[in-house]
């Protein structure tokens, strides 16, 4: 990062961001920009306002000493000359308690105004939802006014800009009365800076700075009253009693925005209530004033600023270290996009410096203008939410489903009640608990140590969270140049055979039957498959279900754990060379794209297959995708990871509100055509915004099958096109192909089942609700991750569908063999047969007992197979390394064991399953899998009675 955007991060973008919060608040009631913009300026001008009361005191009392030693001062600068005039002039200041450093707080002001502009231009400016709306006489907020016209000129006079200057210097003109030439001089030279900085800016932004003049004057006006307070106060009243009443009467009859807006408008009338109640028992109010003041100073601390900045240190390490390095060590390489790369250490910098610039930059600045009771009460509420955040993130963590890359859940969060008042409650008990300690000077150093050991803890977890990201990120950049250069290319043979072993990350195999259903045409787009109904795979993860899947039956979990002397890296990557390297030493020419999780990387490494040269290996995923969209995410999240970790540590009833559906309360910006970088947005079972971009960068895949497959040996005798060499030997050609489409819930638009930004299924599914009852066997589908699912392999499979008539009019479906498999299922309890004993009893990890995790897809088409068949034999997905090799390869034997490769252990006995959610490679990456649960299967998965829960010594006991 440059010194200029440190700078930016830690001055403007804090207070970018609450502008940006406040303003997208506003909008949600208002539902108009312009009146969005005047609560935006009140809203900041009341906020601040306490901050500049405090800076014109500063000042003030800066002029007063200056005014104080003015003729000591002249006397000195006549009398004296040179070195001895500086030597006096010092003794003197120093006789009077003055630093030369002290002229500049008559500054003060200035010097806050400077970065509150900068955050406010850069905000509104840019601010896309603007643009041609219009507000009152001003045409279009996002441009300049143009508001009049005068005789033969050819460019309007802009107005605004006037106007907000007229205002400023009457402003100027009140409030500069008695000063000194030099402060008169300095603000009507800004009042005339703005006047042409921003005569041709967007009338929105002038008109915000217009009101912020207008507030300005109004408060310089209320600073020469005799009674300011109660005139504001009234003013206040009336303000909020009207609110109160459009609120309660006029709002659309939306209770929840009535609710609101009826408390803000009784909010603004307080501060007349509180007069009002002070008038009345102002004696005996004085009185317990003086008896508090007398109390207080017996027995509470004093101003400690080095435990606010110990208490600011602490919510800056949590919200900005913390909690966003912990979700990204959580699977480091999610958060890089192999065609666009970006570390995502930065990630970690940009929200730690955000929230520096919140709790120990601006903050401070609070603080270090603040009277003594100023700096009591904002130790005091730093100190309270470095409590309540810890209550609120490590307490109630929330469960609220898989978290994408762009820091979206596959559905809204859904917050009960009675959870929310317990957080309430907890959250209450810690403030309280602090603030007692705080209250009695022999308890407060504990707070101070308490927080001292949060900050060094959090840090060294920040600096872990670090180690294990750039550990497991290093070789990505590697990865990133090698995916980024030559085109995947797919060979199929015309006149030898040709074999695919195709694996579909996640597919679900128990949804065949209803996809086909559904969609008849499928049955002939997929003719000469048989679907085999009846499969079980050996995990519910990838690293568990997938070697199996690739090396055959020496692969499965329990077998790998028997070979304890070897890293489950290595075996793994073994496991993804087996039939490869046979396909290639049996001369075919062989092509792998994006073998998953190869050298243990959540981003495919393909180089395991650098030791074999003639084995050509594709990273895919992403390939074809519009990578200005990963720049958008990266832009998003560099946003919204500090966002993030501020739902994460609220209480639970803004975290609905700060989530704002995975958007963070970002302002609308621009639209991108694709609208896949705003990302998905689930409502309901049937609606869906924005577009999941991981489940884009997989499924452009199998939408660009038929352009990156290639025809070769062909009748006139062109072998050795494009370089694929073994094709001339008619043995033909072997892909192996992994895509993580059907990993994803998404909806998609229905009929046709096709990608679209705006998703709205409601009546097609209310429609064809029986679409999953068949032949007596129903499927629960109700929740919209349900449908998500069946949509996206109802996707997946169309367009495979459309590759399969790509082949058939090329003359390569008949000589291909082709074999659908995943590495494991997934459940969601849509089969109640399949939920096993322990699915009601074990809470937090009742998955596992869903049987479904470990139903597969499998599906198998032979050579010169024509109709479409279902088996009900028992399989699992280790039979597809079989199948592959089957009438293929004689005598096919594993190149590394020397073993060869056959079904015979699926019938020697039941069959063990790895039942553990122990998916993480980074931490499941000893020479065995750790121990868990397990589960044994037999000869049918749809009879519960074959099902059976077994303990870790059961299936491994002790020697």
């Amino acid at each position: 990062m440059s010194v200029s955007a440190i700078l930016y991060t830690l001055l403007i973008k804090p207070l970018e961001l609450f502008f940006e919060i406040i303003f997208v608040t506003a909008n949600r009631f208002t539902n108009h920009p312009g009146l969005s913009i005047i609560v935006l300026s009140l809203t900041m001008n009341f906020l601040v306002l306490p901050l500049y009361r405090r800076a014109d005191a500063v000042q003030a009392e800066e002029r007063d000493i200056e005014k104080k030693l003015h003729r000591g001062v002249a006397h000195i600068k006549k009398v004296f000359h040179g070195d001895e005039r500086m030597m006096v002039l010092q003794t003197y200041y120093r006789q009077n308690n003055y630093k030369p450093t002290d002229a500049f707080k008559g500054s003060v002001s200035l010097f806050l105004e400077i970065p509150f502009f900068i955050a406010a231009y850069r905000f509104l400016s840019g601010l896309q939802t603007l643009h041609g709306v219009s507000f009152g006489p001003i045409a279009d907020l996002g441009n300049a006014d143009g508001l009049i016209t005068i005789g033969a000129f050819s460019h309007p006079v802009n107005l605004l800009p006037i106007i907000m200057t007229a205002v400023n210097l009457v402003s100027c003109v009140i409030f500069t009365k008695g000063y000194p030439v030099r402060t008169k001089v300095q603000l009507y030279a800004m009042a005339v800076f703005f006047l042409f900085f921003l005569y041709t800016s967007p009338s929105g932004l002038v008109f915000y700075w217009t009101l912020n003049n207008l507030f300005s004057l109004v408060k310089t006006i209320f600073y020469k009253l005799k009674h300011p307070r109660e005139v504001l106060a009234v003013l206040f009243a009336v303000c909020g009693a009207a609110l109160a009443v459009y609120g309660l009467l006029f709002f659309d009859n939306i209770p929840e925005r009535q609710i609101v807006t009826a408390v803000i408008g009784v909010g603004f009338m307080m501060p007349l209530f509180r007069m009002a109640f002070e008038l009345r028992f102002a004696e005996k109010r004085r009185e317990c004033a003086a008896f508090a003041e007398r109390s207080r100073r017996a027995k509470s601390a004093e101003p400690n600023a080095v435990r606010f900045r110990l208490c600011g240190l602490f919510l800056t390490m949590l919200l900005g270290g913390h909690i966003p390095s912990g979700v990204i060590a959580a699977s480091p390489q999610e958060f890089v996009s192999m065609f666009s790369y970006y570390p995502p250490l930065l990630y970690i910098a940009v929200s730690l410096l955000t929230a520096a610039g919140f709790f120990l930059i601006w903050m401070g600045v609070f603080y270090g203008i603040a009277n003594r009771e100023g700096k009591l009460v904002l130790e005091r509420i730093l100190a309270v939410l470095c409590a309540a955040a810890t209550v609120n993130y490590m307490l109630f963590p929330g469960d609220y489903g898989n978290l994408s890359n762009s820091l979206r859940y596959e559905e809204v969060p859904n917050i009960l009640m009675p959870d929310i008042f317990l957080n309430l409650a907890a959250v209450i008990a810690a403030g309280a608990v602090i603030l007692v300690f705080l209250h009695w000077r022999k308890t407060e150093k504990h707070v101070s140590a308490g927080i001292l050991t949060g900050v060094i803890a959090l840090s060294v977890m920040t600096v872990n969270h670090g180690h294990i990201i750039m550990k497991s990120t290093q070789s990505l950049q590697t990865n990133a140049i090698r995916a980024t250069g030559s085109d995947p290319v797919l060979p199929l043979s015309k006149t030898g055979k040709n074999v695919i072993v195709f694996m579909l990350d996640r597919a679900l195999g128990t949804h065949i039957p209803y996809l086909m259903q559904e969609k008849p045409e499928l049955k002939e787009q997929f003719a000469g498959f048989t679907y085999y109904e009846n499969t079980v795979s050996f995990g519910g993860h990838t690293n568990f279900g997938a070697p199996a899947l690739f090396g055959g039956y020496e692969y499965t979990p329990a077998e790998l754990n028997k070979r304890d002397q070897e890293s489950l890296c290595d075996k793994h990557n073994e496991a993804l060379r087996v039939l490869p390297v046979m396909f290639e030493k049996a001369g075919f020419d062989v092509t792998v794209t994006d073998p998953p999780y190869a050298n243990y990387q959540w981003t495919s490494d393909v180089s395991i297959y650098d030791d074999y040269p003639d084995i050509h290996a594709y990273i895919t995923q992403g390939k074809f995708s519009d990578h200005s969209g990963a720049e958008r995410v990266r832009a998003d999240n560099q946003r919204n990871f500090f966002l993030y970790a501020l739902m994460k540590s609220s209480p639970l009833f803004a975290r609905t509100y700060l989530y704002n559906a995975g958007k963070y309360n970002q302002a609308p910006g621009v639209k991108y055509t694709a609208s896949e970088e705003e990302g998905q947005v689930i409502y309901g079972t049937s609606k869906q915004e924005g577009v999941n971009q991981t489940f884009m960068d997989s499924f452009k895949v199998l939408q660009k099958l038929p352009e990156i497959t290639k025809i070769v040996g062909a009748d006139d005798g062109q072998n050795t096109e494009s370089g694929f060499g073994n094709t001339g030997t008619g043995a033909g050609t072997f892909l192996m192909m992994q895509n993580d489409s059907p990993h994803n819930s998404v909806l998609l638009q229905e009929p046709d089942y096709t990608v679209s930004s705006s998703v709205d299924n409601t009546a097609y599914d209310k429609a064809h609700r029986n679409r999953f009852s068949m032949n007596g066997r129903k499927m629960e589908v109700k929740g919209s991750l349900q449908y998500g699912d069946y949509e996206a392999n109802m996707g997946v499979m169309l367009e495979l569908g459309k590759w399969f008539d790509y082949l058939r009019e090329q003359g390569v479906y008949d000589n291909t063999k082709i074999i659908l498999v995943s590495d494991h299922g997934f459940g969601r309890k849509r089969f109640p047969q399949l939920l096993l004993d322990g699915y009601d009893t074990y809470k937090g990890s009742e998955n596992i007992y869903d049987a479904e995790y470990y139903c597969p897809l499998l599906m198998v088409k032979d050579f010169g197979a024509k109709e479409f068949t279902t088996d009900s034999t028992f399989m699992t997905n280790a039979d597809a390394a079989v199948l592959a090799v089957k009438d293929v390869i004689a005598d096919p034997v594993n190149p590394f064991t020397g073993k060869e490769i056959t079904d015979a252990e699926k019938t020697a006995h039941p069959q063990y399953i790895l039942a553990s959610n122990h998916y993480d490679v980074k931490a499941n990456d000893g020479t065995q899998f750790m121990p868990d649960t397990w589960i044994s299967v037999k000869d049918d998965i749809w009879n519960p009675e074959n099902w059976n829960v077994l303990n870790h010594e059961a299936v491994f006991p002790e020697k």
